[in-house]
């Protein structure tokens, strides 16, 4: 499995794409569209499904764009979080702040998560762990054969998820890591939502959340 990644201007978020010899799958598809769009297009793969480790806008801004151009790929999340795609309020691109945005309106997804099962799309094996804390909803996605993860926004480089937004928890971020990543070997590639790539090795040692 090859990885690419688009880092995203609304937050500096990542969107990354997992490719094999059959297919694409899209993690999180951000604010950057038609970056997103270009890549896809370039690497000439159908479009298998599009994982969403949560549902804060800058993590689903250009799900109808992909959804459209790529005949319509199945959309994955929690159940937890799959009415926040259709309401701006609860993916934050409604608030005050955000202005100067326009609202994220997101179709309903196709399938919510089942949490420690294996799956098996277009030859991607993973399984999906919850990790709320950042949100209610947050998850992970191990792939167990590639020995990495893609932690969303719970676990960073040398960081972790703010837990200031609604339906965040310090507490139930601290314990999602520890019991649901940090259980895992620590040779582990991480791959955040936002930030540089690590490890589970270094995230215990160096992350100061953890010390």
């Amino acid at each position: 499995m090859d990885i690419q990644k688009t880092l995203n201007h609304a937050a500096r978020e990542n969107t990354y794409y997992l490719i094999n010899d059959q297919a694409v799958i899209v993690i999180d598809p951000g604010s950057n569209t038609d970056q997103i769009l270009e890549t896809l297009t370039d690497l000439n793969k159908p479009v298998a499904a599009i994982l969403l480790t949560h549902t804060h806008y800058d993590h689903i801004m250009s799900v109808e764009a992909v959804r459209s151009a790529f005949q319509q790929p199945p959309v994955y999340v929690s159940d937890k979080e799959a009415d926040w795609l259709g309401s701006p309020i609860d993916n934050l691109s409604g608030l005050d702040r955000h202005s100067d945005m326009a609202d994220v309106i997101v179709k309903p997804a196709d399938a919510l998560f089942q949490y420690d099962q294996a799956y098996d799309i277009a030859g991607f094996h993973f399984t999906v762990v919850e990790t709320p804390g950042h949100s209610i909803g947050g998850v992970s996605f191990i792939f167990p054969q590639e020995e990495l993860i893609f932690s969303g926004d719970a676990l960073f480089r040398e960081a972790i998820g703010r837990w200031d937004l609604p339906t965040g928890n310090h507490d139930q971020l601290i314990h999602s890591i520890k019991e649901k990543l940090f259980t895992l070997p620590n040779h582990y590639k991480v791959y955040p939502g936002h930030g540089a790539d690590t490890t589970i090795a270094h995230e215990k040692n160096c992350n100061p959340f953890f010390q």
